[in-house]
């Protein structure tokens, strides 16, 4: 493995103070894959206080567990001493750490076989002590040593071997699998920040549907997103002749292929999840009215419940609510204006993605979709600059303080004079809308007696 002089630099010195220095993990494995990598983790037969000795400026990152970023010509490496681990009462952090001077007793400790490589930076030689490399060209997912001792270990391991899954597109190895199902309970004793993390990783990896479905095997789905597990019950109806499951997997997978952002990947996973609650058993037909409703508040809890940002959130809700837009070339112009302030300008493509999504995941095809001239009728009138905020009007607040010094009447009036707007553009102009601010006025002050 070829490193860069930095780092080979960086090794001389420890090997000068008679300590070796090793890349280890997703890095070395990303090499064998011929993969790019930029997450690298070092290892070494080297202490703490005698890393810290070496350099002069150093950071104290995870000093307990044994951790110490180097501060070397511009770089920063985060150094991990070789160690052993106690017992593991939150199945999630080791109770005790112990320092040892042996990299194979380091490299046991680890999860998978194929994150258990280290790579000697004095001479580029690869190690593989757990036949990591044969898992790799077998493209097996598989435990080091006993798969129930490293998953009662840390919990997040289960989730981590589902990702992984996901993202080299692996298959895990059958005991392995079989030790994340009995364990898969342990996971609720892990924080939803690390779940979080692990989930959308593996919802954002080239491979989402293997991901998605050892979670369901192994029931990690009906404990971390049991909304989503429920729609498996869910049978096809109408357009959608698969379970609604597969209809979220497929809708997910089409977002990976036009390398969508993470946003649009969950609510592709999630966007129908609302049928579950809405289904209606009619005499003829399946209905599920409003279900992009109560799918968009059932996205906003899951999110929630995972801690994501409110910016995340906000927008996973947003278009789940919106993707069932029913257009029509009826449509006025004024109303592709609503549209763009309701939506955003800023979230509409994110829209018109998921909803091809949503439409090359459904088998059999509504005659009456028409999102290519629903797109050009957005486009055009976003090229026109038509008023669409507050911002956007030829008179604002001040323009209205001589003769109205009530902040919520102004606030009120100056909403009513955009919703005119948009409906009819030519009237953004000073004269007219101070005219129409006056009348409003004078109407609201009566509605209000």
């Amino acid at each position: 493995m070829i490193v860069s002089e930095d780092i080979r630099t960086l090794s001389s010195i420890f090997k000068s103070h008679g300590f070796s220095l090793y890349l280890v993990g997703g890095a070395v494995r990303d090499h064998l894959l011929s993969k790019p990598s930029h997450d690298y983790d070092f290892t070494t037969d080297a202490r703490p206080e005698e890393i810290k000795e070496m350099f002069r400026h150093t950071i104290d990152t995870g000093i307990k567990h044994g951790t110490v970023t180097v501060l070397f010509r511009g770089g920063s490496y985060e150094i991990t001493t070789f160690r052993t681990e106690g017992d593991y009462s939150d199945s999630r952090h080791p109770d005790s750490v112990t320092f040892v001077r042996s990299l194979s007793e380091d490299l046991k400790r680890r999860d998978f076989t194929i994150n258990a490589f280290a790579c000697d930076l004095s001479s580029g030689d690869i190690i593989d002590e757990h036949n990591g490399l044969s898992d790799l060209k077998n493209k097996t997912i598989r435990a080091i040593g006993n798969p129930e001792e490293r998953f009662t270990e840390d919990a997040l391991r289960i989730m981590r071997a589902a990702r992984f899954s996901s993202k080299l597109g692996f298959e895990i190895e059958e005991e392995t699998k079989k030790a994340m199902t009995r364990l898969s309970s342990n996971i609720s004793k892990v924080s939803e920040e690390r779940i979080r993390e692990e989930l959308f990783r593996l919802i954002d990896s080239p491979f989402p549907r293997l991901g998605i479905e050892t979670m369901y095997d192994t029931g990690l789905l009906k404990i971390i997103l049991p909304e989503l597990y429920e729609c498996k019950n869910i049978e096809g109806t109408g357009y959608h002749k698969e379970n609604l499951l597969e209809h979220h997997i497929l809708a997910l997978e089409y977002a990976e292929k036009l390398k969508a952002p993470l946003t649009v990947k969950i609510a592709a996973l999630l966007h129908d999840i609302g049928k579950v609650k809405t289904e209606r058993k009619e005499e003829d037909r399946t209905t599920y009215y409003s279900h992009e409703i109560c799918g968009a508040e059932m996205a906003s809890s899951i999110m929630k419940r995972l801690k994501s940002s409110n910016k995340e959130r906000e927008e996973v809700e947003l278009l789940i609510r919106e993707h069932m837009v029913q257009y029509s070339s009826a449509w006025s112009d004024g109303a592709i204006r609503r549209l763009i302030v309701r939506v955003g300008k800023e979230n509409l493509n994110n829209l018109f993605m998921l909803r091809e999504c949503d439409r090359k995941a459904t088998l059999f095809l509504p005659q009456d979709y028409n999102d290519e001239e629903l797109k050009a009728r957005v486009e055009r009138e976003i090229s026109s600059s038509p008023a669409l905020t507050l911002k956007d009007l030829k008179i604002n607040g001040k323009d209205l303080s001589s003769y109205m010094n009530n902040g919520p009447m102004t606030g009120r009036v100056l909403k009513s004079l955009l919703e005119m707007v948009i409906d009819d553009p030519t009237l953004n102009q000073k004269q007219i809308l101070l005219e129409r601010a006056r009348e409003l006025m004078e109407r609201f002050k009566k509605e209000d007696v």
